[in-house]
């Protein structure tokens, strides 16, 4: 399938009905890239308008633009409006569940390096993955600290009263989030049971607790530190609160009923510094939380799948596969 950049944005578009969208299949990256399989549907989260919307006409569009650092290999998505999950069917599926959360620094989605990609790669192995196209906070969401894990916590809930479709264990849905996704993860884990919202209808009677969480290079706390990183002024705005500072850190907030975790990093990252990795593992371990950690020598920050195989990195996706099924998944 050819890569159509106007098929996408119809389909983030098609989010917007009050419907799973099912039928032709939509594509969030080209196929001559990484990705080798199309998204089979896309899921609306919200039946409305999402928690916090702004007026219609100040609604973002959705944009989908080659990424400048990458030579243009990569795809970058904006203008999240309509919230959505993208769908990836296995061929036979496993009965797990695999909701994927991509980064970007809470300024665009990194939809195919750590969407699509790691959606290929699981569906391979019978998961059905569900990408979630998450709220970026400075589009004009007036909760905008509270968005993103807004939309996680709806995933949960939208995926698992879909099990049956689909063929999952309703207990077997797991997460695995990339740098700013991983902070929406993280968040996932340590504040599932958090009200953020309205219940909007029966699905949000059911839970929202992970069965697991994979952490790939990602933002654990929203405390400063010195780096590039640009999550902390986009999630929080400027000048947050103390208060918001400590809501919006996950690492302080591993618990008894925080779900197993997998935390993967380079050591040469540049950009979320490896302690926000290392750190949520030794605070996992304080609180007797399951949890496996692989930290590598080189590779960066944001390779998602493209690290070279001389890279001993580049087996993080199969140790997560293989960690998955320790655990049941």
């Amino acid at each position: 399938m050819i890569f159509d950049r106007r098929a996408l944005l119809a389909s983030i578009a098609a989010a917007a009905s009050p419907v799973t969208r099912e039928g032709k299949p939509v594509s969030l990256v080209p196929t001559d890239q990484q990705t080798k399989k199309p998204a089979s549907a896309t899921i609306k989260l919200w039946p409305g308008t999402a928690p916090g919307s702004p007026p219609p006409p100040d609604l973002p569009a959705p944009k989908l633009q080659r990424a400048p650092v990458t030579g243009g290999k990569e795809y970058r998505l904006k203008g999240i409006a309509a919230p959505a999950l993208f769908v990836y069917r296995p061929a036979v599926p496993n009965g797990v569940a695999l909701i994927v959360m991509p980064g970007g620094g809470f300024s665009f989605l990194s939809v195919e390096n750590e969407g699509s990609a790691p959606a290929t790669f699981y569906t391979d192995f019978g998961y059905t993955v569900f990408v979630l196209s998450y709220r970026l906070p400075g589009e004009g969401w007036t909760n905008r600290a509270d968005a993103p894990l807004q939309d996680a916590l709806r995933a949960m809930r939208v995926v698992r009263s879909q099990a049956k479709a689909y063929g999952i264990d309703p207990e077997g849905v797991a997460v695995l989030g990339f740098s700013a996704g991983g902070h929406v993860a993280a968040s996932l884990a340590t504040d599932h049971a958090t009200p953020l919202y309205v219940p909007v209808d029966a699905a949000d009677k059911l839970s929202t607790r992970p069965a697991a969480v994979g952490l790939m290079y990602a933002v654990t706390t929203m405390k400063p530190f010195e780096t590039r990183s640009v999550s902390r002024a986009n999630l929080l705005g400027p000048d947050p609160s103390a208060e918001v500072v400590a809501r919006r850190s996950p690492l302080s907030h591993i618990g008894a009923s925080t779900p197993p975790c997998f935390v993967g990093c380079a050591l040469d990252d540049p950009i979320v510094p490896p302690f926000c990795s290392i750190d949520w593992l030794a605070a996992c371990q304080a609180a007797r939380v399951p949890v496996e950690g692989h930290f590598f020598e080189k590779g960066g920050h944001g390779f998602g799948l493209r690290l070279s195989t001389d890279n001993p990195g580049a087996l993080w996706p199969e140790l997560f596969r293989l960690w998955l099924g320790k655990h049941g998944l």
